[in-house]
């Protein structure tokens, strides 16, 4: 079976002098779509731009996309007299201070969820993984659920909020967790049992589509994807592309293990909560539950054990290189330890700005 892949990142629009967000009135996505067509999208806050690689059949044609893709609107970016930023927060600036993108969608949204909404001023990471059967995926989702605090504490990147070093090496998820239908999503037998679930909520007036559900994992409501939603945008390319591939091989694995008539245990989401909120305090450097064996291990322990679970899918995925890049990630640090060494060096968070700037176009 094909595990294609597709990567959706949004990227900060940072003035190159004062190093705040800018509301650019998103002129970005309007000189992107002449180069780029639909891969460059408007956010609801001006000063987000996302982006997304086409089909990716491996990692190899991920890289190409998504460089190609960095590249591109970093140079549009500065020719308009601006730079961006792969973080899941930006160190300082209010989001008060920050337009909304006219478009009756943003509207309703911000009717609705009022500070909820504008008050959300984060960047993240979306990776899709192809698989057609919806079945399939939906049995997929319920076995991915355990790894995605895992996967999480390696994109944390947002450890500043508003001027303040909050003490979470990942805060975009605090700010998230104000939306509903966000989180860990409970199990799903059937794919019956979840439309239901969708008629009721549409039914209802919960929401008017199932976009409308922002899980950290979902099977996609258009595409015929499993979509991860819970990684805060990493920094570098290389981080980004290892993540990517842990995602799909994880997805590789667990259907292989199905093939052979062998199922992941499944966990209540409140138990996997657990580990969500020490990925999103403590990053790669804290202590996670394994539960299997109901004891704390260290969160680096438990990755190199997540890497040993997936060897044997990972050169058939070609993406061995970039699984290996873990190793490094987890001994260098994430976004979030950097971020934070630098401003532990300079106590200058524009300082901090100036480094996400230059990491986020490193390599294209």
């Amino acid at each position: 079976m094909k595990f294609t892949i597709g990567i959706e990142e949004e990227y900060q629009v940072i003035c190159p002098i004062t190093r705040e967000l800018v509301s650019h009135d998103q002129l970005i996505v309007t000189e992107a779509a002449k180069l780029l067509n639909e891969q460059v999208k408007a956010e609801m806050h001006q000063a987000v731009v996302e982006v997304g690689t086409n089909i990716c059949q491996d990692i190899t044609e991920a890289r190409r996309e998504l460089t190609h893709l960095r590249r591109s609107v970093s140079e549009i970016a500065k020719e308009l007299g601006h730079k961006i930023g792969a973080a899941g927060t930006h160190p300082f600036t209010k989001w008060e201070t920050q337009l909304i993108t006219p478009n009756p969608r943003y509207d309703e949204i911000v009717n609705e969820l009022q500070d909820t909404a504008r008050s959300n001023l984060i960047f993240g990471l979306h990776v899709h993984v192809g698989i057609a059967d919806k079945q399939l995926a939906l049995h997929l989702t319920n076995a991915m659920r355990y790894f995605l605090p895992h996967i999480y504490a390696l994109s944390t990147n947002s450890p500043f909020w508003e001027g303040r070093n909050t003490g979470f090496k990942s805060f975009r998820s605090k700010v998230f967790d104000k939306f509903p239908r966000t989180g860990i999503p409970g199990i799903f037998q059937t794919v019956a049992e979840y439309e239901h679930y969708i008629d009721i909520l549409i039914k209802t007036k919960c929401i008017d589509n199932p976009k409308k559900i922002w899980w950290d994992i979902r099977i996609h409501p258009f595409f015929p994807t499993l979509e991860v939603r819970i990684c805060d945008v990493p920094m570098t390319i290389e981080e980004t592309l290892s993540i990517t591939a842990l995602i799909q091989a994880l997805v590789a694995k667990l259907y292989k293990l199905k093939s052979q008539n062998l199922n992941f245990m499944l966990y209540h989401r409140a138990l996997i909560n657990e580990n969500k909120w020490r990925a999103s305090r403590y990053g790669i450097d804290g202590r996670m539950i394994d539960f299997g064996k109901e004891c704390e291990v260290p969160t680096k322990d438990l990755m190199i054990e997540l890497l040993d679970f997936v060897e044997d899918v990972v050169d058939e995925l070609g993406s061995r290189n970039e699984i290996e890049h873990i190793k490094t990630m987890l001994k260098n640090g994430t976004g979030a330890d950097r971020q934070l060494a630098k401003y532990e060096e300079t106590k200058d968070l524009i300082k901090v700005v100036d480094y996400i700037t230059e990491q986020t176009i490193l390599g294209t």
